[in-house]
């Protein structure tokens, strides 16, 4: 039985504000192999965001297992949890999160010096990967010089760059024209299939939903629907978390 990309058992998350408490999942189990190219989707407050966050480590569950790559993500200390961020995941936020000082080169090679790849080797990856994307020119500005499209562009090559066992993109296309959220789409999904890199989105967007080959619908902090869309991608069954 192949090992899973990402498995969640039972798995609840509240907020608390003073004496508010709001429930951001409910009990979610999810299974997802190596491979995958999942979108989930869902309205605000619906806890997409929130599965991203904890699947990631950046945010823990209140209950349930967090398995990453053969991990259990509850048990490892906030150091551990660093260490597999950098090592296995590759992030994608809505708000771009690009060090303002940093060209785009020096924001997209970023994890790449942090885990030690030479510079040639670092460069090499960059401007290949900036040609694939529409980048290619804009290696030596800085993020106030780039348009909210060419900046969200960026963000996706720093993730993708390191050419991670996972990738997380929370509505990585929300602030591009559709063209240019096709073209990125089509360029991650060919990572995707090439590599056999997970790939994980939140999103509102359709064209997301509609290139996602499994969409999770979540509703309440629960998932509503699991819908394989492409029957040749490696779709594993989600358990439990019905609505």
């Amino acid at each position: 039985m192949v090992q899973p990309a990402v498995e969640l058992n039972d798995v609840s998350k509240t907020y608390r504000t003073g004496s508010i408490e709001v429930p951001a999942l409910r009990g979610v189990s999810l299974r997802i192999v190596p491979g995958e190219f999942v979108a989930t989707a869902g309205p605000s407050g619906s806890g997409k965001t929130t599965l991203l966050n904890i699947i990631g480590g950046l945010d823990r569950a209140d209950a349930g297992e967090v398995w990453v790559a053969g991990q259990n993500l509850q048990l490892l200390s906030s150091g551990e949890l660093a260490r597999v961020r950098l090592q296995r995941i590759g992030f994608v936020f809505q708000t771009y999160n690009l060090l303002p000082v940093l060209t785009a080169l020096e924001n997209t090679e970023f994890t790449l010096l942090l885990q030690g790849v030479a510079k040639h080797t670092r460069r090499e990856r960059v401007q290949k990967l900036f040609s694939e994307i529409g980048l290619a020119g804009l290696e030596n500005r800085r993020p106030a010089e780039l348009s909210g499209g060419q900046q969200q562009r960026v963000a996706v090559a720093r993730a993708m760059v390191t050419e991670p066992a996972l990738i997380l993109a929370d509505e990585p296309t929300a602030n591009l024209d559709s063209a240019t959220a096709l073209a990125l789409l089509e360029v991650m999904e060919r990572l995707n299939r090439a590599t056999g890199t997970t790939f994980i989105f939140s999103t509102h967007d359709p064209q997301v939903m509609e290139r996602a080959h499994r969409l999770i619908r979540l509703r309440d902090g629960q998932i509503a629907s699991d819908e394989a869309r492409d029957r040749q991608a490696p779709v594993a069954a989600a358990k439990g978390g019905a609505a």
